[in-house]
């Protein structure tokens, strides 16, 4: 007979209780999804790798049960069994400049058509953030590690890249260089360049066909790589036209606006004539091009101006800007492509060289007489 008074649980009871929220507390696992599913373990992998036929109506029931536990892969588990594909690691100086947003665009959509995740890290010109994000990349297993843009090509940098090559291809990652010459010796490494030298040329020939013979060069560092072989393809035109460099327009600095701006008016401060200018990117052309309208000057009509890169904007600009065009998508993606498909070999190995091409736009005419 009920008198009122409260029942003491037994202590069988006391510790289902505690068991039960213990379990509340702990993460979910594969066993807990398998028997909320009425399934096996091996049914609920099979499920969630997606390599498996397995019926409409059991995976429905196993993501029914994922969903309801809040359950989450163990991912590091996985690639320590090598079940898992390791992500796509871009590691480059800067993320802030369109050409390498672009090569990120590119490696993202290569790697998503290949079930990889990416990832982008940025070094901000520090060697030993580099070394830090290529060897935590290799920890994490990444299917690669695309090193992007320029670099100063001294005996560190080379020491640097052989270190990266070796020590990610020992863990079955691979080195891959975007914008960079090969490095010596036969190293486990892809290359994916483009023409720098090339496409400068085509630049500075296109104003000397025009008639123009002192041409402004906006350069960049020759100390890197990009710097150096764009300066070459310049010199290389003044020479197929019979023109002789003159040091005062070979201006070097840095692929920003500000120092196109810079450059230009100290160039026109200083008294250096010149009918032409080939900006090393086109955020030096952009610019160059405000420098060039605050002296009150026109384009084409009194400077001609020719950009590298061919970013989105180049073809709104006032004028339209003529410029190089670097297929940086491409780059990424035939980066991504080569470093997983190493047993696919394409014509020139692991070294792939991709063409510039100058595009005509409206910011070229001939000098004035």
């Amino acid at each position: 007979m009920d008198n009122g008074s409260t029942s003491t649980p037994g202590p069988t009871a006391v510790r289902r209780r505690r068991r039960s929220q213990a379990d509340a507390e702990r993460p979910s696992t594969i066993r807990d999804v398998a028997e909320r599913a009425g399934v096996s373990v091996a049914t609920v992998s099979r499920t969630l790798a997606g390599n498996y036929p397995v019926s409409a109506a059991t995976r429905e029931r196993v993501m029914e049960a994922v969903e309801s536990l809040h359950y989450v892969v163990n991912i590091h588990a996985k690639a320590l069994s090598g079940r898992v594909a390791g992500p796509i690691a871009l590691v480059l100086r800067d993320i802030t400049g369109p050409s390498l947003a672009h090569v990120a665009a590119g490696i993202e959509q290569e790697a998503a058509l290949r079930g990889r995740l990416s990832l982008v890290c940025a070094t901000h010109g520090d060697a030993g953030r580099e070394n830090d994000l290529v060897q935590l990349m290799r920890e994490q297993h990444a299917a690669a590690v695309v090193l992007v843009g320029g670099a100063v090509q001294d005996e560190a940098y080379f020491q640097r890249m052989t270190e990266y090559a070796r020590t990610l291809h020992a863990t079955g990652s691979r080195l891959v260089l975007v914008g960079r010459p090969p490095l010596p010796g036969d190293l486990p490494v892809t290359v994916v360049d483009y023409d720098n030298r090339g496409g400068a040329f085509q630049a500075a020939d296109h104003l000397l066909a025009q008639g123009h013979r002192r041409v402004l060069y906006l350069g960049g560092d020759p100390r890197l790589s990009t710097g150096e072989q764009r300066r070459q393809g310049y010199l290389h035109a003044l020479r197929a036209h019979g023109v002789k460099e003159t040091r005062e327009l070979n201006v070097p600095g840095l692929y920003t606006r500000v120092s196109g701006y810079q450059r230009t008016r100290d160039a026109l401060k200083a008294g250096v004539g010149f009918t032409g200018i080939i900006a090393g990117t086109d955020m030096v052309a952009l610019g160059a091009l405000a420098a060039l309208r605050e002296a009150g000057l026109s384009i084409p009509q009194d400077i001609s101006l020719v950009g590298f890169d061919d970013v989105l904007f180049a073809a709104d600009l006032s004028p339209s800007l003529t410029s190089v065009r670097v297929p940086y998508e491409d780059l990424g993606r035939t980066a991504v492509r080569l470093a997983l498909d190493r047993t696919e070999r394409i014509s020139g190995g692991d070294h792939v060289v991709l063409s510039t091409q100058l595009v005509i736009r409206q910011s070229v005419s001939r000098p004035r007489p």
